[in-house]
């Protein structure tokens, strides 16, 4: 079989039950995500995936490289934000191997359309990190309408260059996505295109909310607007968008040697359905970093699978590799592990443990087989998080031998990593005096 192409779609801000194929609710409207819950239907959902990040530069980081990102400075900032404009530190090092640049080197075609927020030019961006074509936001978030970034700064780019478009930014991502399938199709070469998203992230902009973007344009977190009903419609808007390149890739004959992998770069914020979670971005509760994870290659997947194997954002990075025959860097060897054998095979599973950290709230977390240790202000908590995935019956009190035991392999595995540098940024948007606490 040739190399299969690669797509590698993420949300932006997405909770782990807004989809209907991971039990989100019908909208007004009906349903939210009828798309990716048919591309679930006829390939593979995982269950117990996760974010390598509750918050979204550090999970890209994770993204891009394959490995854990704290290996890395600029992945330290909860997220790199706009201040970080100019600097020659916080952003992916263009030397650092890169998913699509391992990619690009072995032969096939690589672009990103959508969101990057890894880092500034002229020191960082996708072309100097193995992507041939680049449209989208450099920053964090950006206006749907004006494509301004939350400090003011016009933030849309084609290649290096600053381009003016009109259009709601999720369909001007969409088409540039048709447009690069429909022209790498007639191509010798796979080709591997990310798909980020910044939907469905604030500001609460539908398509019909054009006259929003100058009321906000001062405050693009738009901390008095935006509700269930504005969130799933932005959903639904990508969700369009996917079917629109599943259909260009049908017609072609490129869907069933395509590999699409959809997932969000950390759990869901102010308006997202994480149900039966606890918290959300900036958490290491469930709520913040258990994800959909959806595949879909009818050359390989077998339809309607489903599968608990355990993983996180870095893996799939891994698996994209494997997939296409690609060898790791040797001086940057991976933390993540291809769930090739996964998609295969979906009754397959492997033991995996997953560790994370955050400097805000001094948070920590361990996932080890049915059970996850964490830490958040200065607490240790055990959960059994298969029968209790809502994290309310702490059972460290009543097995703290299990406690310290797993407290013990994560401060090992926290000795395998660069310490937290004490000029790291925590970046929050909002406060309890903006909204209650969930």
């Amino acid at each position: 079989m040739t190399r299969p192409n690669l797509i590698f779609i993420v949300a932006d801000d997405l909770g782990y039950a807004d989809l209907g194929c991971y039990g989100g609710r019908d909208a007004e409207f009906g349903p939210v995500s009828p798309v990716l819950d048919q591309l679930a239907a006829n390939g593979i959902k995982f269950t117990q995936g996760y974010s390598n990040s509750p918050v979204c530069s550090p999970t890209r980081f994770a993204l891009m490289t394959a490995r854990y990102q704290y290996r890395l400075r600029g992945a330290a900032e909860e997220p790199i934000s706009s201040k970080s404009r100019g600097s020659d530190t916080l952003g992916l090092p263009p030397e650092h191997p890169s998913l699509p640049s391992l990619l690009k080197a072995s032969g096939y075609r690589t672009a990103l359309m959508g969101k990057w927020h890894l880092g500034y030019a002229p020191n960082f961006g996708p072309q100097l990190s193995g992507y041939d074509e680049f449209f989208g936001p450099m920053a964090g978030g950006v206006d749907y309408f004006t494509h301004c970034d939350s400090s003011g700064v016009h933030d849309l780019w084609i290649g290096n260059e600053l381009t003016e478009e009109r259009g709601y930014l999720t369909d001007l991502i969409t088409e540039r996505a048709v447009d690069y399938v429909q022209r790498m199709a007639t191509q010798d070469a796979p080709f591997f295109m990310s798909l980020h998203y910044t939907a469905p992230h604030w500001p609460w902009e539908t398509r019909d909310d054009e006259a929003l973007a100058q009321e906000i344009k001062a405050n693009i977190f738009h901390l008095h607007g935006g509700n269930i009903h504005t969130y799933r419609r932005m959903i639904h808007h990508m969700d369009e968008g996917i079917g629109k390149l599943v259909k260009t890739l049908k017609d072609l004959g490129q869907l069933d040697n395509t590999l699409i992998v959809f997932t969000s770069d950390n759990g869901g914020e102010r308006f997202s359905d994480n149900w039966p979670l606890v918290g959300g971005k900036m958490d290491l509760t469930e709520g913040g970093i258990r994800v959909p994870w959806i595949a879909h290659w009818p050359a390989t997947i077998a339809p309607g699978s489903v599968s608990e194997q355990h993983c996180m954002t870095m893996d799939w990075s891994a698996t994209l590799l494997d997939a296409a025959g690609v060898g790791a860097d040797p001086d940057y060897p991976l933390d993540g592990v291809s769930l090739l054998p996964v998609l295969q095979e979906p009754s397959h599973q492997f033991e995996r443990r997953m560790h994370w950290r955050m400097n805000h709230r001094g948070q920590r977390a361990m996932r080890d087989g049915d059970w996850k240790y964490l830490r958040v202000d200065g607490n240790d908590y055990l959960f059994n998080v298969v029968n209790d995935a809502r994290e309310r019956a702490n059972l460290g009190f009543h097995q703290p031998e299990r406690l310290q035991a797993m407290c013990a392999q994560w401060e090992a595995w926290q000795q395998t990593m660069p310490a937290i540098p004490e000029d790291a940024t925590i970046s929050l948007g909002y406060g309890i005096k903006h909204m209650p606490q969930r």
